[in-house]
């Protein structure tokens, strides 16, 4: 006797081919019913034969397409209807809204191939694209996703694309930005360029004449340049006003990248898979690229083509970076970019889909064959992080790398990146940000958790919601970031090394070691506190805290004609805040050894530090933990300063300090597992995008017998840490 049941799919199954996947399943095994979409995901009824049911139920989970994720599959016993046929049936829009966006994923290999295809008629089309990929999350506005919430509504099919998209057996079946050059966007370049009617050509000759092209991509507008051309590059750096920042650079496919990097197994999965973020990798030294590319860096950002027009437009390595200008957010819109741009880009590519929700490319490293986000945007974003189950929250991120999370019904949705919050146009684009997933993801926050910074724009945007409010410390965030990534929630030794984080007793911490789970944590040790000299101005300048941290003038390789005066301040606490950073500790070293006494972007005097090391010598300096647990890291400067004085080459101190930190890690977490009986240590907060540091941290760490949590859905940096708040608000209301 046939049976009939009601099925409903929750997660990411709309826009990536679910329904004609279900269509094809079900009539393969002679089931009748039907499918479709609605606000909560997908909706079916399938009826046959019970054991052709129970194949299908079981297909439903374990072969999914390609771009899918399948949370949770109910069932229920229906009447049998005795209906023929199965049918792809009207998307219903009422009820909750609990269905996922799709984030946005590169083109495929038969889209490709179809493109190379002289007798195809999407050949050579910038805009092709199927159920397996394209844009997604970059274009959407609402939900249920169907065109008209797209912004691809603005373009209706033609016959041919119309006849795809209605047929269940094709690729294109109800792929919501399906289109052809008959029916769909087009380029333009501006100022025209002969030769006529071909803008693509016309590009490519401009980048290969050493222009700088403002290209609008899949989340927001590039510059361009040729990566090898020294002149271009060069201008590229001093119209865009970044001195340093080092570029990304994508190049047309994998050799073209195996020739300018040393790559791992993983690097390649995620350089060709359909994420396509930035991988950092270690640059091979007879790279041919422009030196300004990435100075005094050893490692290069590497991306490969994720667009159709990526794929047409770039035929040899090129410089592929945000269209702003430093600290700006991204351009999106056309006549915002045309404004901004214009004073960099020599000309400009763009087309007519507009963007919906500005999108930055993600940045990943690889670490021990995982992944490490360094930024969370574009092809990961929104895809939830799953937290415990609770009230709905906002959680409203830090002041810099800042990012927003709405969390629901055990999922967090982390937004793409936002920037730094300083700038106008980014806390605009941050307040749009959330009132657009409160949309898309139907839900109307009961609290908004903040930082305890009363500054941080963040936080004053919490305060003035009509909503309870959480208050949580920076560097618990950290932690429980780290502990929402890994989805733990038991006490553990939480190390939590970054710049700068408000204390709960109005200090600047930043080089803690917590006792803590998602519920609270207590403050077990952190390294001394020292003086800042001149607040802010210390960040900017690493030699101020060299000069706090008591290191004579004359042995500094960088010399400032005020380092007595500053040290002198430093020493009467004048304006002068007190710091437990490690940022800042490193700081100190790099301005000692000369790599840096001024930086031009956050973090720079870390990032070159690094660089300087030699990764081969494993001695480390020693660190005094007092009985108060506090961390001497003076002892490391101390030692460093030594070894100065006695004509040690830089990059064997600088190898040394980083050592010494992660000996520190360990002698810290083994006396908090002595004391507390805890055997797992969680790493979170921007230090630990040091990859140096990091390796050396959880070898040591293993070898001594603990468990590591490190990020791996999240960045370490304060990216992650709307996870973390949105975790903790969940657990604190959870526990009443």
């Amino acid at each position: 006797m046939d049976v009939r049941v009601g099925v409903r799919v929750e997660g990411i199954v709309q826009g990536v081919g679910f329904r004609p996947f279900v269509h094809g399943l079900a009539t393969g095994l002679g089931l009748s019913g039907l499918v479709g979409n609605d606000a909560g995901g997908v909706f079916i009824e399938v009826e046959g034969a019970p054991d052709a049911v129970g194949r299908f139920l079981d297909g439903l989970r374990a072969r999914p397409p390609r771009l899918a994720v399948v949370e949770r599959v109910t069932t229920r016993e229906l009447a049998a209807a005795g209906r023929d046929g199965f049918a792809i049936v009207r998307s219903e829009a009422s009820g909750e809204r609990r269905a996922l966006v799709s984030w946005d994923s590169a083109t495929c290999d038969d889209c490709l191939r179809e493109i190379a295809d002289p007798a195809d008629r999407r050949y050579r089309y910038p805009f092709i694209n199927c159920t397996n990929c394209g844009p997604r999350f970059t274009i959407v506005k609402d939900v249920p996703y169907d065109r008209p919430s797209t912004t691809m509504a603005g373009f209706p099919m033609c016959g041919p694309c119309a006849a795809e998209y209605a047929d269940p057996a094709d690729r294109r079946f109800h792929a919501q930005p399906v289109c052809c050059p008959s029916c769909g966007p087009s380029l333009t370049l501006l100022p025209d360029a002969p030769p006529p009617g071909d803008p693509l050509t016309a590009a490519r000759d401009l980048l290969a004449a050493g222009a700088v092209l403002a290209v609008k991509g899949l989340g927001g507008y590039h510059l361009a340049a040729r990566a090898a051309a020294e002149d271009a590059v060069a201008a590229l750096r001093s119209r865009k006003h970044r001195e340093d920042k080092p570029f990304a650079v994508m190049v047309p496919g994998l050799a073209a990248a195996r020739a300018l990097c040393e790559l791992s197994e993983a690097e390649e999965a995620l350089l060709t898979g359909p994420r396509r973020p930035i991988v950092l990798a270690r640059r091979r030294p007879d790279a041919a690229l422009a030196a300004a590319i990435a100075p005094g860096n050893r490692n290069l950002g590497l991306l490969l083509p994720y667009t159709p027009l990526h794929h047409l437009l770039v035929t040899e390595p090129i410089v592929l970076t945000s269209g702003n200008v430093s600290d700006e957010p991204i351009a999106y819109r056309d006549g915002d970019a045309m404004e901004r741009l214009r004073g960099i880009a020599d000309a400009f590519l763009l087309h007519d889909r507009p963007i919906h929700v500005r999108t930055d490319d993600s940045v990943v490293r690889v670490f021990r064959g995982r992944t490490l986000p360094v930024r969370r945007s574009r092809g990961y974003a929104p895809e939830p992080v799953p937290i415990p189950k609770g009230p709905s929250v906002l959680a409203c991120g830090a002041e810099l790398k800042n990012t927003f999370c709405l969390a629901r019904d055990g999922r967090a949705f982390v937004s793409h990146h936002i920037g730094d919050l300083e700038n106008y146009e980014t806390f605009r684009a941050f307040e749009e940000g959330i009132e657009h997933f409160k949309r898309l993801f139907d839900t109307i926050p009961e609290l908004v958790a903040h930082d305890l910074h009363p500054e941080y724009l963040s936080t004053k945007y919490a305060l003035v919601q009509d909503l309870p409010s959480i208050g949580v410390q920076h560097h618990h965030a950290h932690i429980a970031s780290c502990l929402a990534d890994n989805g733990a929630d038991a006490p553990v030794i939480g190390v939590a090394f970054d710049g700068t984080g408000y204390g709960t007793d109005g200090t600047l911490w930043g080089g803690e070691f917590l006792v803590a789970d998602l519920r609270g944590f207590e403050r077990a040790g952190h390294l001394e506190p020292v003086p800042m000299p001149g607040g802010a101005a210390a960040i900017r300048e690493p030699w101020r805290m060299a000069a706090a941290y008591g290191v004579p003038e004359d042995l500094a390789v960088a010399r400032r004609p005020d380092w007595a005066a500053v040290a002198e301040l430093a020493g009467r606490g004048v304006n002068a805040p007190l710091t437990s950073s490690m940022g800042r500790l490193f700081d100190a070293v790099a301005a000692v050894l000369g790599v840096r006494d001024r930086v031009n972007y956050e973090g720079q005097a870390a990032v070159e530090l690094e660089q300087l090391a030699d990764p081969s010598d494993l001695a480390a300096y020693p660190v005094t933990i007092t009985g108060e647990f506090t961390v001497m890291g003076r002892d490391l400067l101390d030692a460093a300063v030594d070894d100065l004085r006695t004509g040690v080459p830089g990059p064997t101190i600088a190898a040394r300090f980083h050592n010494g930190v992660a000996a520190l890690i360990v002698a810290a977490a083994s006396r908090l597992r002595e004391e507390r009986n805890l055997g797992t240590v969680a790493l979170s907060g921007g230090v630990f995008q040091n990859m140096l540091l990091l390796e050396r941290a959880v070898q040591r760490l293993t070898e001594a017998g603990f468990d590591v949590l490190t990020h791996h859905r999240v960045p370490p940096n304060d990216g992650g840490i709307s996870l973390g708040q949105a975790a903790i608000a969940t657990a604190w209301e959870r526990a009443g």
